[in-house]
């Protein structure tokens, strides 16, 4: 969010998608309720894949969501990041089988069935043409439904800024990082139209970051001393 505020005085809202998946945004003082004060803003880490630890999303969870989180180091734990992130693939990591990166290539729309089967003779899995289709729907499937519940998440935070600054309708930025967003050849996609479809009085723009934890330390150590020490 730092590093794409610099480009875009628009960008309010950070978010990254890859490995695992967090999402940050500016609030007014006077909104956050666990800090004294109401004058200025302050950057909420929501630590947003820790959504559904309490339960929430248990009905959402489909039988595969459940056998990836209990073959997980830490079950029961951050249920919403391991179904939008890289580690939504890890029940079938822990076996050896298959890696998030398979996902990405036999997504690519410029790829044959014909390359889809040499994956899956790579992988050691037979190799018909039929599980060639099978694979590639199945692949389609997960990275839907995880690019459209990383939508709905952000659509809700759009919306609640909306909601606490008052306003019929909203134009923000989102600082976006993470390699399942920048390489999957169709998440970025469904995601942005996720966010349009359930977020319509809200224009949101997504900036993709280079090196956003880097130049965005470097910049908030910038602000910190001009205030501290100027």
């Amino acid at each position: 969010m730092m590093t794409c505020s610099f480009e875009d005085p628009h960008c309010e809202v950070g978010l990254i998608v890859g490995t695992g998946s967090n999402a940050c945004y500016m609030e007014e003082m006077r909104n956050v309720e666990l800090v004294e004060g109401e004058e200025g803003w302050m950057c909420v880490n929501m630590e947003w894949g820790a959504f559904g630890d309490n339960g929430c999303l248990d009905d959402f969870c489909t039988e595969f969501d459940v056998a990836m989180d209990e073959l997980s180091l830490n079950p029961g734990k951050q249920k919403y990041e391991k179904m939008i992130s890289g580690m939504y693939l890890e029940w079938l990591k822990t076996k050896g089988i298959f890696k998030t990166k398979f996902l990405s290539q036999i997504e690519s729309d410029c790829l044959a069935l014909l390359q889809v089967r040499a994956i899956l003779q790579q992988l050691g899995l037979e190799s018909t043409c039929d599980n060639s289709i099978i694979v590639k729907e199945v692949c389609t499937a997960v990275a839907r439904w995880a690019a459209q519940l990383c939508g709905t998440g952000m659509a809700a935070m759009v919306d609640k800024i909306q909601e606490n600054h008052g306003l019929d309708a909203l134009k923000v930025t989102v600082g976006v990082d993470g390699t399942l967003y920048k390489l999957h050849p169709h998440f970025a996609k469904v995601m942005h139209k996720t966010v349009k479809d359930l977020a319509p009085k809200c224009d949101v723009s997504f900036l993709q970051s280079g090196d956003g934890s880097g130049k965005g330390a470097a910049l908030i150590t910038y602000i910190t001393c001009e205030h501290w020490f100027s």
